[in-house]
């Protein structure tokens, strides 16, 4: 049974830093890339930041370039998303995922194994 389980997020003022975690299980870790995405209220789910199965390559949605990094520790199963200078439009539920590489980083069609989410609130 895979299970992705986040952590970290919560209430972070704007201009501060975060970092959420990721912890993987079920599944043959190093073998998926691995992603982020988020929902803000109201609005679809949209990719964020992705990460090959080697860290070697990772790939950022315009908005985050620059602030958010995505990182991971094969021998933790666990993939990380640190964030700083937060902007209350980051607000939303950030969910990681998995992609056995069967379609593009950016697509959440393309990843077969969700977490539940955590909820990152940026105030002003």
């Amino acid at each position: 049974q895979v299970q992705l389980v986040e952590s970290g997020g919560g209430l972070v003022q704007a201009g501060g830093s975060t970092r959420l975690s990721c912890a993987a299980s079920g599944l043959t870790f190093s073998r998926y890339l691995m992603g982020w995405f988020r929902q803000a209220p109201g609005k679809e789910r949209e990719f964020v930041a992705a990460i090959s199965w080697s860290g070697s390559n990772t790939y950022y949605t315009n908005s985050v370039k620059g602030r958010f990094a995505i990182s991971r520790d094969n021998a933790k199963n666990t993939v990380y998303l640190q964030m700083n200078s937060l902007k209350p439009e980051d607000t939303a539920v950030y969910y990681c995922a998995g992609n056995n590489y069967r379609g593009s980083y950016d697509s959440s069609n393309a990843y077969d194994y969700w977490g539940q989410g955590t909820q990152v609130t940026v105030s002003s």
